[in-house]
């Protein structure tokens, strides 16, 4: 099939169409095939990586490594991979399912290790490799007898890796390119017997490499000592005139660019499928301490502040489960487009994943710092006993900080939401200059256009909010132009709007499927109205804030009037505090999250 014949969909349509146009992807439609796979990991996490999971933080190289070569003998690391170099192949749900159903073994180390060994430290080869290349590494690789790691940031290139300074000259007789330079941070660096490496070709050609352990010229750096993360390896790696062959260049010269942000795009949203996982073992642990820790005469769990912190780590939860599995769903949709026997496959794979940069970005910010709330609230459930190494949140809570710096920080990724965001304007990819247009006569209508039903105030709400946020966006634009992208603390106030309100249109849709499909759920309509009033009062304040940065604290009385119009509009009918409690009831009946 053609390109001329395919239509692409494209990232950010949340922001121009209203809720419910297209159906979303959810755990709900996961096949009986998914359901197994979740099932098999869920299993393997709890029986294999959970008993040895004290011994993988003391930094137990053989122990890791045994447990990745068993995951090799079931297939867990070549679900990405295709089937003649050992691999499975399977679709993209099935890769964020196995990175979620790894959580039950507590060991965020281990998930690390195999999270770079299945991503960055696999894709690069199989997704832009020659065939000598992958019939060498590959199946190794899958199989878990050679591990791989990746090095791309540098001392002075950390979110801005492409200014890398690491340097490859061609030798003379043609036969290696000479590497030198140093990589850090790299995980599974000290483990590893592959290196996808990037570095400048002639100065500026920004390429990658397939570097092997053995390479002369290159060494290992030592252990770094981190906060979290302590199972796993981290180290430097120097090259001093490392001889690498020319065959081993990935790729081609000058395009590592595009090795480096596809195998990132992948890896975003498989962080935030870790942290859903996270999340979800987190709450579950929590819950059972709750109900069993008395105090005053009663269960903690019978406070009513615990019943707000239980609330609100499940709202998280589930509103990344619906924005998660709902962005990996798109993302799917279009690589089933593509022809697998056309030779730029994976080419034209990585195109559509960055279709859905926003998305994407958006899984990994969303789903880190829900996690960070979710663990937050973990502690001090368990309070002085959260503080205490021989119970899990103390753990948690030092590993899950790293999530919200790797795979670009959030700053680069709420940058990359905005970024794409004004492109897709600009070259109108998507009709936000349309929908602008448009603001002033949805403003004149009232609610009585909208179907009525459960949700239907958090429709209005939401439908009005994703006007909000094109008129700030338009303000910003008409002030700063280009140099928008400059002004990062407004632009992380759009960016956190955007997010804001991509989970609140997940959640409602998917909530609304599920009426549609098994009748009503008090709960998760609970869910709905709860995330939609609280993204409701936040965007209010996002906007207040972004407009007197826009105007230097002057208003003019047009905007007041526009703000005030939003407002009546958006202002929650809810009574968020007593559906909390409803919430945290239902969870304590099911004593684990729930859904």
């Amino acid at each position: 099939m053609s390109d001329t014949q395919i239509k692409h969909e494209t990232g950010g349509k949340f922001l121009v169409e209203p809720i419910g146009t297209s159906p979303v992807f959810s755990r709900e439609q996961f096949s009986e095939e998914h359901q197994e796979i979740e099932k098999m990991v869920q299993e393997f996490a709890a029986e294999q990586i959970l008993p040895h999971r004290e011994t993988i933080e003391k930094f137990n190289k053989d122990i890791c490594l045994q447990l990745l070569r068993e995951m090799g003998e079931l297939g867990l690391l070549g679900v990405d991979v295709p089937e003649e170099y050992g691999g499975m192949e399977m679709d993209k749900i099935t890769t964020a399912i196995i990175c979620e159903a790894l959580s039950p073994g507590l060991s965020a180390s281990f998930m690390a290790v195999w999270n770079v060994q299945t991503g960055i430290g696999t894709l690069p080869i199989a997704w832009f490799g020659t065939p000598e290349q992958k019939g060498k590494y590959l199946p190794k690789l899958v199989a878990g007898e050679w591990v791989g790691a990746y090095g791309l940031t540098e001392p002075e290139a950390g979110s801005d890796a492409l200014s890398g300074k690491t340097q490859a000259v061609l030798s003379e007789d043609r036969k290696y390119y000479i590497l030198n330079g140093e990589k850090i941070f790299i995980t599974n660096g000290g483990w590893a017997d592959v290196f996808t490496v990037f570095a400048q070709v002639d100065g500026n050609k920004f390429s990658a490499f397939i570097v092997d352990r053995d390479t002369p010229g290159f060494e290992i750096g030592p252990e770094e000592k981190k906060l979290g993360m302590k199972g796993s390896s981290t180290t430097s790696l120097v090259f001093n005139d490392a001889k690498v062959p020319v065959e081993n260049l990935l790729y081609k010269v000058g395009q590592g660019a595009t090795i480096a942000f596809n195998s990132l795009n992948m890896g975003r949203f498989k962080l935030g499928a870790s942290d859903l996982g996270g999340c979800k073992t987190a709450i579950t642990e929590t819950v059972k301490y709750a109900l069993e820790r008395r105090q005053f005469g009663q269960s903690i769990a019978q406070f009513d502040a615990i019943k707000g912190k239980f609330a609100d780590m499940i709202i998280l939860t589930y509103t990344a489960d619906s924005m998660i599995y709902r962005t990996i769903g798109l993302i799917q949709d279009e690589i089933d487009k593509l022809d697998k026997s056309d030779p730029d496959y994976y080419i034209h794979m990585g195109e559509a994943m960055e279709r859905f940069a926003i998305e994407a970005s958006m899984t990994k910010v969303y789903g880190s710092e829900a996690i960070n709330i979710v663990n937050d609230h973990g502690v001090q459930i368990l309070g002085g006993y959260g503080f205490i190494e021989d119970f899990i949140m103390a753990g948690v809570y030092r590993d899950n900080r790293i999530d919200r710096i790797w795979e670009g920080t959030n700053e680069i990724n709420r940058m990359i939401i905005n970024g794409y965001m004004m492109k897709k304007a600009l070259i109108e990819e998507l009709p936000i200059r349309d929908a602008i247009f448009e603001i002033d006569s949805f403003l004149k209508k009232d609610d009585s256009e909208f179907a009525k039903g459960p949700l239907h105030d958090e429709i209005y709400a939401t439908e009005t909010g994703k006007r909000l946020a094109l008129y700030i966006f338009h303000e910003a634009l008409n002030e700063y132009g280009q140099d928008l992208k400059h002004r990062q603390q407004l632009t992380e106030e759009l960016a956190n709007m955007f997010i804001d309100l991509y989970t609140a249109d997940s959640n409602i849709s998917r909530v609304l499927q599920i009426i549609e499909s098994t009748g009503y759920n008090p709960v998760l309509v609970d869910i709905a109205k709860i995330h939609s009033a609280e993204v409701s009062i936040r965007m209010m304040n996002l906007a207040l804030t972004g407009l007197n940065g826009i105007y230097r604290g002057h208003l003019p009385h047009k905007v007041i009037d526009m703000l005030r119009e939003f407002q009546k509009r958006m202002l929650p009918k809810v009574d968020i505090i007593g559906l909390k409690r409803e919430i945290a009831d239902f969870v304590y009946k099911k004593q684990q999250y729930p859904f």
